[in-house]
């Protein structure tokens, strides 16, 4: 594990040592062997603690997350497959965090949508002067 890095995408890439780990029995099926294995795998990253990120995208992860992302797996009977999966959905995570939404400019209503709005309001209307209408006998 020593040197490894997590891929985020092309600007960025996270030490693995920069993510602490903890490993608990895994609910579910499996036997005897759920029993006696650590498979529950928790993987914990401090946003704020981290040299790698930058402040935007340190204030842009603790904006969404929070300081600490946590991220816990328990889908496979393998602790190294839940790991593996555990640090996938880590770096999608933080990938995802890390997206600055465009901004909407706004723009005017369609002359089809103001139509539309106005038959849907006629219609309305119609209805509700048909239910007050008194009944001639």
């Amino acid at each position: 594990m020593e040197g490894r890095m997590l891929f985020i995408n092309q600007e960025l890439s996270l030490p693995i040592d920069e993510i602490s780990w903890r490993f608990s029995g895994s609910g579910g099926p499996g036997g005897q062997h759920a029993n006696t294995a650590n498979t529950r795998v928790e993987a914990v990253f401090s946003i704020e603690d981290s040299p790698t990120l930058s402040d935007l995208q340190r204030q842009l992860l603790v904006s969404r997350y929070g300081s600490v992302l946590r991220i816990v797996v328990s889908d496979e009977r393998s602790q190294t497959r839940n790991r593996n999966l555990a640090l996938e959905r880590l770096a999608e995570r933080v990938r995802v965090g890390l997206l600055v939404p465009k901004r909407r400019t706004p723009t005017k209503p369609t002359r089809g949508s103001i139509e539309r709005r106005l038959t849907v309001k006629r219609n309305i209307a119609q209805k509700k002067q048909r239910r007050s209408l008194p009944e001639d006998d």
